[in-house]
């Protein structure tokens, strides 16, 4: 009996040695044929294949399985055989290489593609499953072999090699195992851990933000990395900021050539020939109480046939000459980036907010647009200029609405010197906002919060931000001004940038009927237009559904960008429109400078030196990389904006808050807290009494018994359950007592 029992376990041995045996060959072909198609990829021409043998360094046990291999893959059309003993990429290669976008639970898509072999036809991203992943991260620049494409044009890949790590550098957040520090990636899309090499610093804390840098190399456990900086307590405002800057890739330093070449410049602002002088013109400047740089001023006189209006715009491009290390930096910066009481600019101080910035009582270099209108708002001339400005007086929004809106004695008794040309202003505004009301330029009203912090760089309190009709004032004066320079690029056929909005597809606007409908709203006839977007937003007014249906509208829309090809604003119903009015912040209103003034000079045949240098970069590129640049401002601001909100929430568990339904699915309802912007979720497993469906067609979901529903757009009383720091989600429950059934 003992020796069949060990019969029987040396059979299983010895069939467990033989399964891990053909586990390791396996591997080891695998690992074989994605290095053999990385080679002959890479390669100048077709390899012998003791080439191959040489440049992936075999050992000799490996020459058979290489032969091997070589006829399996030529037989397949993967590789062709040239000759005797050459090969290069087959006809059913499959190779491409692109960038990869790894999802958190593992699996990515690869997009970019392309091919040195030859044009990629594919129109849609290559799909990777996890176990197709390889040692890829999110990022990474891969070469791929697709071996399927689905019915819907979606290829399916496999990750043959890395040809170029996306990051090397990533923040996390860090965890201690013993005498171990791990640390593990903020970014859900980097699904691994990372175990920290050398001596672990005294000041190292549980839960601190750091950034490391990977080596590389795992121990089959964890990616191996080193400690580059502790970051801190990421409650705080400045570690969070750093965590989005790393996240997103942002550049955040000047570099030291950058530095002193801005150092170098002058503070001297000399008059010319070639520059207008306006000091004498009563400019204004108009921002937020917390504004720190102050790129356009405006002034307004009273003209026999109507209003003559200045629009002057910091004259960025005197000081940011193309091709210049600074000129590099703000193009790769391609905009500042504003957060909650920070900003990563796209200039250096002394420029953003030294002799860039339209100081009250200080001569300023400027770009000016004089331009002329009738009583009614019509534009009867246009005139552009370099110039010298000096601003009168630093006014916020809220000052100008006391003196025109509220009529404050107190306030108009001070500022009595300005009362006539912002009075003057206040009525051409007026004109031109009927005007472009008429044409049918979409009003959104969507509020944005504006947050405070405190001492410590905590939210101290979020309300929503003021626009009053000061606000529209100066955004008029400033689309007036755009629109004039574009109309100029195109009445003259000037290469310049232009910032275009497209007709919103078909499909979406249709989308989005069924869905007003649904809600039970009374649309207007259809029509592909901005002025039926405009009755829409105005038939929702004042109601609950205001908020949905205006974020519903602006997801039918395209997104704007920057283009050399004109085809109008549609969102502002403008057939011309650009951006000139915000150099220092906004690198496309750095180039319709340069190209305006360019077109000026030549025109005018002044007697100054044309600008020769160029950036080297064709305008059709710069507009897609701006856009892009653009893309991700936007997008670093929005999760900044939503990371503070989670930390200021952490403390209000247990607390009842008012909020409109943003979105329902069938595992949970998202709602918007009405007061605070705050966004969150309820899972369907917080809905105990009773069983609810999912009603797909009407965005809601219906109790089976009760009858109680929660849609789209309604409002009700939540209760705030829990806050996930990590994943900076929120997650409400509706209050038992809330019975809304509309």
């Amino acid at each position: 009996m003992r020796k069949k029992r060990h019969v029987k376990q040396k059979k299983k041995t010895q069939r467990t040695s033989h399964s891990r045996h053909n586990q390791q060959q396996s591997s080891h072909q695998d690992s074989l044929y994605q290095q053999v198609l990385t080679v002959l990829y890479t390669a100048a021409g077709p390899l012998d294949s003791k080439d191959i043998f040489k440049a992936l360094d075999l050992p000799l046990s490996s020459r058979k399985p290489l032969h091997k291999l070589l006829t399996r893959l030529s037989n397949e059309k993967i590789v062709t055989q040239v000759d005797k003993h050459s090969y290069g990429p087959g006809p059913k290669n499959g190779l491409a290489e692109g960038i990869i976008d790894q999802n958190s639970k593992g699996f990515g898509f690869v997009s970019r593609l392309s091919s040195r072999l030859g044009p990629v036809h594919y129109t849609r991203d290559a799909f990777i499953s996890p176990a197709n992943m390889g040692n890829a991260h999110h990022g990474d620049k891969v070469l791929i072999r697709i071996f399927k494409v689905k019915k819907d044009g979606r290829p399916e890949a496999e990750v043959l090699s890395v040809l170029g790590r996306g990051r090397i550098q990533m923040a996390g957040f860090v965890t201690f195992h013993g005498k171990k520090a791990v640390v593990h990636p903020e970014d859900p899309r980097y699904p691994f851990s990372i175990l920290l090499q050398g001596k672990i610093p005294q000041d190292l804390h549980e839960g601190d933000a750091v950034i490391v840098k990977i080596s590389g190399e795992s121990d089959g456990n964890h990616e191996q990395g080193t400690l580059v900086e502790i970051l801190g307590n990421p409650d705080l405002v400045d570690v969070q900021m750093r965590l989005v800057i790393e996240k997103h890739n942002l550049p955040h330093t000047f570099s030291t050539e950058t530095m002193e070449m801005v150092e170098a410049i002058s503070d001297e602002i000399v008059p010319s020939t070639a520059r207008l002088d306006l000091r004498e013109i009563q400019h204004v400047t108009i921002d937020g109480e917390t504004a720190k740089d102050f790129d356009d001023a405006i002034a307004v006189t009273k003209t026999r046939k109507g209003y003559r209006l200045h629009v002057s715009i910091a004259d960025v491009s005197h000081y940011v000459q193309p091709g210049t290390p600074l000129d590099k930096e703000a193009y790769q910066r391609g905009t500042s980036i504003y957060f909650p009481g920070r900003v990563i600019p796209m200039l250096p101080e002394k420029l953003s907010n030294g002799l860039c910035s339209l100081l009250p009582g200080e001569d300023r270099y400027a770009f000016t647009a004089i331009l002329d209108f009738d009583r009614q708002g019509h534009l009867l001339n246009k005139k552009f200029s370099k110039s010298i400005i000096n601003s009168k007086q630093r006014f916020t929004y809220t000052t100008v609405r006391q003196i025109l809106i509220d009529r404050t004695p107190k306030v108009r008794q001070k500022h009595k010197a300005f009362l006539t040309p912002l009075k003057w202003a206040g009525e051409l505004a007026t004109e031109l906002m009927k005007l472009r009301e008429a044409r049918g330029s979409i009003g959104f009203t969507i509020p944005e919060p504006f947050m405070t912090l405190d001492d410590e760089g905590r939210i101290s309190s979020i309300r929503r931000s003021e626009r009053n009709f000061a606000h529209k004032m100066i955004e008029e004066f400033m689309l007036a001004a755009n629109e004039a320079v574009a109309e100029t690029f195109t009445e003259n056929h000037l290469n310049g940038l232009y910032r275009i909005h497209e007709r919103p597809s078909p499909e979406k606007i249709t989308e989005f009927v069924e869905f007003g409908r649904s809600l039970g709203l009374d649309l207007p006839p259809l029509r592909q237009d901005p002025d039926w977007f405009g009755q829409v937003i105005a038939l929702v007014a004042g109601s609950p559904k205001e908020y949905v249906i205006n974020n519903l509208l602006l997801r039918t829309m395209q997104q704007a960008r920057y283009d050399v090809k004109n085809v109008g604003h549609f969102g502002l119903a403008a057939t011309d429109y650009t951006h000139f009015t915000s150099p220092i912040r906004r690198y496309p209103d750095l180039t319709v400078h340069r190209t305006l003034q360019d077109f000026l000079q030549r025109s005018t045949k002044a007697r100054v030196k044309v600008r020769k240098k160029d950036t080297g970069i064709p305008m059709k590129e710069m507009g897609v990389f701006l856009s892009a640049r653009e893309r991700v401002a936007v997008t670093a601001e929005r999760e900044m904006n939503d990371r503070l909100k989670v930390r200021f929430m952490q403390n209000k568990v247990g607390e009842i808050f008012e909020a409109v339904i943003s979105g329902v699915t069938g595992s949970a309802i998202f709602v918007e807290l009405t007061d605070l912007f705050v966004s969150g979720g309820i899972s369907l497993t917080t809905l105990k009494d009773d069983y609810y469906v999912f009603d797909a067609k009407h965005h809601r979901l219906y109790g089976k018994h009760s009858g109680r529903s929660f849609q789209i757009g309604t409002l009700l009383k939540v209760v705030l359950l829990d806050v996930d720091l990590r994943r900076n989600r929120i997650y409400f429950g509706p209050v038992a007592d809330d019975n809304d059934t509309t």
